[in-house]
């Protein structure tokens, strides 16, 4: 996905865009849904969250 949409998404979140990257926005909109902050930790393995919309990306 697309930074542009990520950031379309973080709004609809009521999260403050800024300066944040890719990552970060991604693991603060996993919070704001009641997610594990995973994205990009190494966790993907052993992620159990198979609806996660993040997923695909996920390393």
């Amino acid at each position: 996905m697309k930074l542009e949409e990520i950031k379309e998404i973080a709004k609809q979140h009521d999260i403050k865009v800024g300066k944040l990257k890719k990552a970060e926005l991604i693991r603060a909109i996993q919070l704001t849904e009641d997610n594990i902050p995973c994205f990009e930790t190494g966790q993907a393995a052993e992620c159990a969250q198979d609806g996660c919309l993040w997923r695909p990306d996920c390393r």
